[in-house]
């Protein structure tokens, strides 16, 4: 099959656009979208620090090196990179392992949180004391929250994160399906700063999974494709699942989660106003509740509450 913009053989096919592309126009439409939306999320940022939440697989790497890639040129504009050991011993070590091999290659400084020192517990510990708990469920509200706590150290204005157009997909279906439409004004890319939260931008938000993984192959990009353990008993399985098969049905289902979601924060905001949340009486950090989950959590743990969050 040839390339629909040249008659080089195609490398991927795009039911949802009708066209084939070759690998170079492949990879210049992904940066073309990339660039789109930062131009979006984040328009006329030329002075300050893009923290870039960094994992070791293939969102975040590919997410790390355009966003390198971008602001390269802007000395301005300082680029960090961070990750966190939540402590899962059979997969985080050659993910950091993967993350430390790409920002040496690019030059970007990495900084890495540990949640052992910062919360005296691991993922792996807490799932063994918590047996009826998903895993899933404490990991990913302490991994954001440490990611926050490190960009406000390092004086982040933004935080970029990984998601690709399936995750965001597959969270907008979970909130309506919950009827949580709280969570889907809130969710990433955010419209509205929090304080006391570093915004987080989605520079993937228009790239499907599967071209978020060929871009980083087609561009020798070290990462590493393990998945987590404990990722067999997460909710959102049955939502990823849900919208690929809408998605080979239907090509597009993606794009209008996404413009439904866009027009229904619209007229939130326009009707509602922006409805930040309150501060946890226990770390102080953003929560739509006197004690946020993170510090729930860490209760039914056994261990010590966070230290207060910086403003």
């Amino acid at each position: 099959m040839r390339c629909s913009g040249c008659e080089a053989p195609a490398v991927v096919d795009q039911p949802y656009r009708s066209a084939h592309l070759c690998e170079h126009h492949f990879r210049a439409s992904v940066e073309e979208r990339v660039r789109r939306e930062m131009h979006r999320q984040i328009p006329r940022f030329g002075h300050g620090t893009i923290a870039v939440a960094l994992s070791g697989g293939k969102d975040s790497s590919v997410a790390l090196a355009l966003t390198h890639r971008y602001f390269g040129r802007r000395p301005t504009v300082r680029v960090i990179a961070l990750s966190v050991d939540e402590g899962i011993a059979t997969y985080r070590p050659a993910t950091l392992a993967a993350a430390e091999r790409l920002t040496r290659a690019i030059g970007v400084e990495h900084r890495v949180v540990r949640a052992s020192e910062e919360i005296r517990t691991t993922v792996d510990t807490t799932a063994a004391g918590l047996p009826g708990t998903v895993p899933c469920s404490f990991c990913g509200v302490w991994r954001r929250r440490l990611l926050n706590r490190a960009a406000l150290d390092c004086g982040a204005d933004a935080l970029v994160v990984g998601f690709n157009l399936d995750d965001l997909a597959q969270t907008v279906l979970m909130n309506l399906v919950h009827g949580d439409l709280d969570r889907l004004v809130r969710m990433a890319p955010h419209r509205v700063r929090q304080p006391g939260l570093v915004p987080r931008i989605a520079p993937l938000a228009a790239v499907p999974e599967r071209e978020v993984y060929l871009y980083a192959r087609l561009a020798g990009l070290p990462f590493d494709h393990g998945e987590c353990p404990h990722a067999d008993r997460a909710a959102r399985n049955l939502f990823r699942e849900i919208v690929w098969q809408l998605e080979e049905s239907q090509p597009g289902t993606r794009q209008a989660l996404l413009r439904t979601h866009a027009r229904l924060v619209d007229r939130w905001l326009r009707t509602e106003g922006e409805g930040a949340p309150g501060r946890c009486r226990v770390c102080g950090a953003p929560s739509a509740h006197p004690v946020c989950r993170a510090c729930e959590f860490l209760a039914a743990a056994g261990t010590h509450p966070l230290a207060p969050e910086a403003s």
